[in-house]
């Protein structure tokens, strides 16, 4: 098994404001929204260097969305930021009727995603986003895995005609993927190869899911690792591959169990490849106040819970 080290930690919405700082000096036409939380979406660099395409829109999600979408018909790239919840939640409509449904090259970007939150508990924590954003025809869904992964990410979804939603989140997490990567969308990583159980994680938990893989290794099981950071396209080919070799499957992700990369998952093995499955995910609840490894930790998404899904799972075999 590939050991992963890091040096540093850092969070994922950093990477995004680094990787939007560059699109500043690469493409003219990449202009940058946000509805009062600049600091938080680690916007501050894209400003100094062109603060002439920055829109500051205030506490008016919907509003923000509604002039993105005016902004891409004029033939500009809109990235919108503020924190998941209000990216998708709170502005379900506005998405559907201006971005989605009239095929809109407007870019969503959301900090603050899943449980890691932390502290401002459950009404700013959301759970629901990628499958609300899944769901919308057309749509891309991105959920990163650290700072360099998401940094690569932004730069690539410039370059990609039509709608993303692009997930990242709050806490400080190991950096751990290439600093100068080329980022696919759609294309997985296979993080690990293994033979006896494919685990399949995303975001804040494919870092889990390499610890687990380390636990089991030593346990003598030796996993497949893949990172699904673009849940919409879903990369088939690579999973039923996977599948079709271990014969089972965990999948891993901050995020409710319905819905999510999960349930992706669940609808391609059920229909091509029958194969035993279980779910490392938020088990339909509400989140909390708490801090992030404490959340993490009573929500069940930490590497110790990967190691015992992948024991249930390979039961069923």
């Amino acid at each position: 098994m590939k050991k992963y080290t890091y040096t540093e930690k850092k969070d994922t919405r950093s990477g995004f404001g680094a990787g939007l700082a560059e699109l500043a000096d690469k493409n003219p036409d990449v202009v940058a929204l946000c509805a009062d939380l600049i600091g938080s979406l680690k916007m501050e660099k894209f400003i100094e260097k062109a603060p002439e395409r920055f829109f500051q829109i205030g506490i008016a999600e919907a509003n923000m969305i509604g002039i993105a979408a005016g902004l891409a018909i004029e033939g500009k790239i809109p990235f919108t930021g503020t924190f998941a919840n209000f990216s998708t939640g709170r502005v379900y409509d506005q998405i559907r009727q201006s971005v989605a449904y009239s095929d809109k090259n407007v870019k969503i970007c959301a900090s603050h995603a899943g449980l890691t939150l932390g502290e401002d508990g459950a009404t700013h924590q959301i759970l629901e986003d990628i499958g609300l954003m899944k769901m919308l025809p057309g749509m891309t869904v991105i959920n990163t895995c650290d700072y360099n992964q998401t940094k690569a990410a932004t730069i690539a979804i410039a370059d990609y005609e039509g709608p993303v939603y692009l997930r990242f989140g709050r806490p400080v997490i190991p950096v751990f993927t290439d600093e100068n990567q080329t980022f696919e969308i759609g294309k997985a990583w296979i993080v690990n190869e293994g033979k006896d159980v494919t685990i399949i994680a995303t975001g804040h938990l494919v870092w889990e899911a390499i610890k687990a893989g380390e636990i089991l290794e030593e346990q003598g099981i030796d996993a497949e690792i893949i990172n699904i950071h673009t849940i919409k396209p879903l990369d088939t080919e690579a999973i039923l591959k996977s599948v079709k070799k271990t014969g089972c499957v965990v999948t891993a992700e901050e995020h409710n169990r319905l819905g999510g990369l999960g349930d992706s998952v669940a609808q391609l093995l059920i229909t091509e490849y029958l194969a035993p499955q279980e779910y490392v995910a938020v088990n339909d609840s509400f989140g909390e106040s708490g801090t992030p490894d404490q959340l993490m930790e009573k929500y069940g998404l930490t590497a110790n819970d990967i190691v015992e899904a992948v024991k249930k799972v390979m039961k069923r075999k």
